[in-house]
């Protein structure tokens, strides 16, 4: 068997500066698509449908954040296939214009009191979009740290993607805190619409950022040794079906994230429980500061032990962890419900979270990664972006149920284990032999770092 032509080195700077720009890109991203969450568990319900029947609207608020989960898997085959044909960079900036784009226009929609039923058609065509652009950000930005990053080192490198998008969370989080404390009447009004105009400069931003980037060397070595695939998907199901299964099954883990960030903030602020809005906003506040430093942690433990086990600290603990905060906020109890949010979601969940760019990507090889990455989370993650709606409707009618809902979360985190336990462990694969069949045999020495 012919041993592959190791990947050149990328120039000196280049994997920092690709770390730098997933990081930014994704928290630009991710600040989009979270300031959403919180208007759909917050404000929506009372602005773009009907107010006589709060339990409805807030149901059919969350609805329209599953929506562009949805939309992901159609965006993750589009834009996988033109990402594994013209280059990681592409991507990055397309969907990064395409993000702020759709967040501005919500910003500037009528609501349902002065267009009727137009306006909820608006706000999920807007939301399709956040979720067609979502559908490459972040496969794109792991597929370029990836493959700029040194041996040994890829876990770490790729963990910043996730940094990013737990930064975006917290800067979506933070400029909300303000905004929920406005008067009912100025935050109906005006309020809730400033934080998605805020996203012209985000991109802006971004933008400047992405576009000096290099492509990946492992990249422009497969297109000009091998040429590129001219049909990755077919690639793709042939070669690597078994993988793209687990990615998908990996990839339900987000269910934490979306029961945590939209239903637990729906619940806690519900007239049964009864906490305020400024309050929980500041618990996912707390939990995302502890994750910035988490995340980095934990894929740097992966890079020294493995992927696997550090993936299923994260998917199992999680499963428990959930039980433990949503009990925390029936009890009322801010202290409790501070200790057991940065828990569950700033330390347990950050160790799934950190290690799953480096986990998944290293399952494929460079002419189908950003493919198979792309396509298996995407489709993962139309399943956890509707396991809000699924919860608000296990929870009962009283919307307080919260046993059924950890019970329901706890049941999305066995695939993700059990992806992970039929997982090939790749942490010490060269670069150039990931998504090889001969990946299971021990790397050579000489292209492992110390």
């Amino acid at each position: 068997m012919s041993v592959p032509t190791p990947a050149p080195e990328a120039p000196p700077g280049q994997p920092k500066k690709a770390a730098t720009a997933a990081w930014i890109g994704s928290a630009l991203e991710y600040y989009d698509f979270f300031i959403y969450g919180s208007a759909a568990a917050l404000i929506f319900p009372e602005i773009f449908f009907d107010e006589s029947d709060p339990a409805t609207a807030t149901l059919l608020s969350l609805a329209t954040f599953g929506v562009a989960y949805a939309a992901r898997p159609v965006g993750a085959f589009f834009l996988g296939h033109v990402g594994d044909r013209m280059g990681r960079k592409k991507i990055m900036v397309f969907t990064l214009l395409l993000m702020g784009l759709s967040t501005f226009l919500i910003g500037c929609l009528p609501t349902r009191e002065q267009v009727g039923t137009l306006a909820p058609v608006l706000l999920v065509l807007c939301r399709v979009l956040q979720g067609i652009s979502a559908a490459g950000e972040q496969a794109s930005a792991n597929s370029m740290t990836l493959e700029h990053a040194p041996a040994g080192r890829r876990g770490f490198f790729t963990s910043f993607t996730l940094s990013g998008t737990q930064g975006g969370q917290l800067l979506a989080t933070l400029v909300f805190i303000p905004i929920a404390a406005l008067p009912e009447e100025h935050l109906l009004s005006w309020g809730w619409r400033v934080p998605f105009w805020l996203s012209v400069a985000v991109a802006v931003v971004g933008w400047f950022i992405r576009r000096n980037l290099d492509e990946t060397p492992a990249f422009e070595q497969q297109t000009a040794s091998q040429g590129v695939v001219k049909l990755p998907l077919v690639v793709l199901v042939r070669e690597h079906w078994a993988d793209v299964l687990r990615v998908i099954g990996g990839a339900l883990i987000a269910s934490v994230s979306t029961i945590f960030t939209v239903w637990a903030l729906a619940y806690a602020t519900s007239d049964s429980v009864g906490m305020s809005r400024t309050a929980m906003l500041w618990v996912g506040a707390l939990a995302n500061v502890v994750a910035l430093a988490a995340i980095p942690l934990w894929a740097t433990l992966s890079d020294r032990i493995g992927r696997r086990p550090v993936y299923l600290i994260g998917a199992a603990g999680s499963a428990v962890t959930m039980f433990l905060y949503l009990w925390a906020i029936s009890t009322g109890s801010y202290p409790l419900t501070f200790v057991a949010g940065v828990l569950c979601f700033g330390v347990v969940y950050s160790a799934a979270n950190g290690v799953w760019p480096a986990f998944y990507g290293e399952m494929f090889s460079t002419r189908v990664r950003l493919s198979g990455v792309a396509i298996g989370t995407q489709i993962g993650f139309a399943v956890a972006g509707f396991a809000v709606t699924f919860a608000a409707r296990i929870a009962g009618p009283d919307g307080d149920d919260w046993s059924a809902v950890a019970l329901f979360t706890a049941a999305l985190c066995v695939p993700p284990v059990i992806a992970a336990l039929t997982a090939r462990e790749t942490h010490r694969v060269p670069t150039e032999r990931l998504g090889e069949r001969a990946a299971e045999e021990p790397a050579r020495p000489e292209t492992v770092a110390a």
